[in-house]
């Protein structure tokens, strides 16, 4: 549970830090980052878990998406872990949407992924009990949101895990891996052909399988996301939760994009969602 401090940053009354671990579940170090704001000097604090989308790593969100100001008025921890295992002993692949930078959030199965691709084990069980045992946060006030191969990442977390984390939002959600070519690219290597087995890393079929829940779910897609037909498809979400009896806002936003400068617009938004739930 022992991790290594890389920087503690004054910001906005709290503090803006970067560690280092070694994770047995990964089997190699990894780095997150944790905005404790000043209202975790007196107290536990409830605890935000950010997921990263393709290609990024911790330092995305925390440098571009400009949570700091709100979630230290709000008294909001805030976590961005890495999106994958890192290190020349990691295997890897040549698509920037497979290996590192690309890990899905899935516990993978099929060699050489099984060794080291096990970020649903990391995200909901590792790193939690780090946070856990060495910063201020009320683990019993959790929340998840996510961007892109992040967004699905928090939404079949939430959906598999809805007694550990009481709210849920995403940006530009990957919502069905069954039914898009970046999660079929990395399912079927992460997971093997058997399309059955993918189902419990889909947010849709989830949402099939185990139904309505009290919380509402937060989604904000740009409508000039050059992702949004080939990839995202939050429509076929929107029918899962229609069906399901779900309460989903989805908020649709003309002229946005699926970058930081959109995410940055709305982020506000998404920390109140948060906090409103977990007071």
């Amino acid at each position: 549970m022992s991790f290594e401090v890389i920087s503690e940053t004054a910001c906005f009354g709290g503090t803006q830090g970067y560690y280092k671990h070694t994770s047995a579940e990964l089997g190699c170090e990894m780095r997150f980052s944790v905005f404790s704001p000043p209202q975790a000097r007196h107290g536990k604090v409830p605890v935000l878990w950010y997921l990263s989308g393709l290609t990024c790593t911790e330092d995305n969100a925390t440098v571009k998406a400009g949570f700091q100001r709100v979630a230290a008025e709000l008294g909001l921890m805030i976590i961005c872990p890495d999106t994958s295992p890192r290190g020349d002993e990691v295997p890897d692949d040549e698509g920037y949407d497979f290996g590192k930078g690309a890990g899905f959030y899935v516990d993978a199965t099929e060699a050489p992924w099984a060794k080291n691709f096990r970020m649903y084990s990391y995200v909901t069980k590792e790193l939690p009990g780090v946070v856990a045992n060495s910063f201020p946060a009320d683990m019993d006030r959790q929340g998840i949101t996510g961007h892109s191969m992040g967004g699905h990442g928090a939404l079949t977390i939430w959906l598999k895990n809805r007694a550990a984390y009481k709210s849920v939002s995403a940006f530009a959600p990957i919502v069905s891996p069954l039914n898009c070519p970046w999660g079929e690219k990395a399912l079927t290597g992460y997971l093997g052909a058997d399309r059955a087995t993918w189902a419990d890393y889909d947010a849709c079929a989830l949402m099939a399988k185990h139904g309505a829940d009290d919380a509402e779910v937060l989604i904000d897609q740009g409508l000039a996301d050059n992702f949004l037909e080939g990839q995202l498809k939050p429509e076929l979400f929107e029918a899962a939760c229609e069906k399901a009896g779900q309460k989903l806002v989805l908020r649709r936003h003309p002229g946005y994009d699926h970058s930081y400068f959109f995410i940055s617009t709305f982020i506000e938004d998404h920390l109140r969602h948060h906090a409103a739930a977990l007071a």
